[in-house]
């Protein structure tokens, strides 16, 4: 047997802080009683938040009351969820006095002995109690066992498969459903929470339905509860659409869900919140669950702008086992810092640079707006100058360029034709300058020079590309540099680059710490090179 929980009003509510309106809380809740669906789950208990009758998080059994004593709830079963640790037990009225028949309750590992007992008090207060272990991935089947064993001596509802982060291929969650059917009391159900990160929780799910109505399972009465939500609204990647699971029950199993009332829900309430932040599979969400961990660490790296996919995969491969699914913002950050620092002779004769570099007038040319505004000024210091030129990441479209430096391997990846396929005309490919940890994709590059020698440790972004090619010109003896589109940060958004693809996702909040850095740091490499601009700066006020 098989039972469909609506769980929109709660795991939908990540998208949107839980702020539905309250006008749309009713709509879902009262289509998802005409579509006849078993278990409604109307929002988290969270003694953090106030209550707020447009958000479906509340902060006692109270509030529930307050937001859905009025609307009738059919022959649905309501359930809210508590985060365990996040809503003491003397927050919850009996049940009796509650417009809730049942508490759903997530704990993490750690914490999974002192949540059964928290479950115990809750069933004494007269709800049905729904264990729901999270990251069911992370479990042993010794611990999965061990968990059995204690939900068996509390005797809940419902104990659930929660496989927060979309880890679950067919093969690992009949693994744990068979080890769950075999060793759970059969007066328990057994639930399924999907996320959809390999967008597989609609298949995984008809597995499970498929081998809960096999001969076997049909005459040990066990029961099934399957997570849907509207539009597969959820966190992340989102969860399994509710009305994909009704059409398959009612084909398949002899269900008579209304599907148009569910349809009616999407249409009313769930596609304006969709169009203003979309959920669903992704690169990020795929990386994440590829790599069984946190989609904050892939996040973390991503935002980083500075790395290929290739990369970001090779160190996530990297994570410590024991820190996968707790996003530990240092444990990355370190993890960046060493893959970056990858050991790299400096290749090429760095002599022949070096000569090459000082034998006139050095430009060095940045992709800020000025490069456009101050085009005629570049045009004209060329002229008459002459110079031997260098673009840091990105190649000129206005300004032949002899040199260019790469520090920046997704910035490399977008240039890769540019620098391999011979240009019409006179013009010679630049000669490139790359450090270590960017990877050629064929041959190599002209030059490498080591990375974390260029590297400025004491500072949030180590990696600055016009302070690291700076040090390297020190390096090489070069006496005097003229500075072109390196303009300074702005906090608005877009106008830090004159290709607006270019911008950093971290630069509107870090705009004023970077170019005091950076003028700092100009300040002091100024005593070993002469520094002057040819285009306004931030930098020089």
């Amino acid at each position: 047997m098989v039972k469909l929980l609506d769980c929109t009003l709660r795991d939908g509510g990540f998208v949107n802080d839980w702020e539905f309106g309250r006008d749309d809380i009713i709509n879902i809740f009262e289509r998802a009683v005409s579509a006849g669906v078993d278990i409604i789950e109307i929002g988290f208990l969270d003694e953090r938040r106030p209550y707020d009758k447009n958000r479906t998080i509340m902060p006692d059994a109270e509030s529930v009351n307050r937001m859905f004593s009025a609307p009738p709830k059919g022959s649905s079963m309501i359930v809210g969820m508590i985060d365990y640790g996040t809503c003491s037990i003397d927050r919850i009225i009996p049940c009796c006095e509650s417009v809730m028949d049942g508490i759903r309750v997530i704990f993490k590992k750690k914490n999974r002995y002192d949540a059964i007992s928290f479950c115990a008090q809750l069933k004494e207060k007269g709800y049905e109690v729904f264990v729901q272990p999270v990251s069911i991935t992370g479990y042993s089947d010794e611990e999965m066992l061990d968990l059995i064993e204690r939900v068996n001596e509390l005797s809940p509802t419902a104990m659930s498969m929660v496989d927060t982060y979309g880890l679950l291929h067919e093969g690992g969650l009949l693994h744990y459903f068979e080890l769950m059917d075999k060793h759970l009391d059969k007066n328990i159900a057994i639930g399924y929470h999907a996320h959809n990160n390999f967008q597989l929780g609609y298949s995984n799910c008809i597995a499970l339905i498929e081998r809960i109505n096999s001969a076997s399972n049909t005459e040990n009465g066990r029961l099934l509860v399957v997570d849907g939500s509207s539009y597969g609204m959820g966190k992340g990647a989102g969860n399994t659409p509710i009305e994909l699971l009704a059409m398959y029950l009612n084909k398949h199993c002899g269900a008579s869900y209304d599907i148009n009332q569910m349809l009616e829900t999407i249409d009313v309430s769930i596609m304006k919140i969709y169009l203003r932040s979309p959920w669903g599979y992704s690169l990020k969400y795929f990386l994440a669950a590829s790599n069984d961990c946190h989609p904050n660490y892939v996040q973390h790296l991503m935002q980083k702008r500075s790395l290929s996919v290739k990369s970001i995969n090779e160190i996530l491969e990297s994570i410590d086992g024991a820190e996968k699914l707790a996003y530990n913002a240092d444990h990355i950050e370190g993890l960046y810092q060493a893959y970056q620092q990858r050991e790299s002779g400096d290749a090429g004769d760095l002599s022949s640079l070096a000569a090459s570099l000082k034998a006139g007038p050095l430009l060095i040319m940045g992709p800020g707006p000025s490069m456009e505004i101050e085009k005629d000024a570049i045009r004209s210091f060329i002229a008459k100058e002459k110079p031997v030129t260098v673009a840091i990441n990105y190649l000129p479209e206005d300004f032949y360029t002899d040199y260019i430096f790469i520090s920046n391997a997704k910035r490399y990846i977008t240039l890769e034709s540019r620098l391999t396929d011979q240009p019409a005309g006179d013009e010679k490919l630049p000669v490139v300058i790359a450090t270590s940890n960017v990877t050629r994709a064929r041959g190599s590059f002209d030059y490498t020079v080591d990375y974390a020698s260029l590297l400025d440790p004491d500072f949030e972004i180590p990696d600055s590309s016009l302070i690291m090619l700076l040090k390297l010109l020190v390096r090489l003896g070069v006496g005097g540099v003229y500075l072109a589109g390196f303009d300074g940060y702005t906090t608005s958004q877009g106008e830090n680059y004159f290709n607006i693809a270019m911008e950093y996702a971290f630069v509107k909040d870090k705009a004023e710490a970077l170019n005091l850095y950076t003028k700092n740091a100009l300040n002091v490499l100024s005593k070993s090179i002469d520094i002057s601009f040819v285009t306004s700066s931030r930098y020089e006020e």
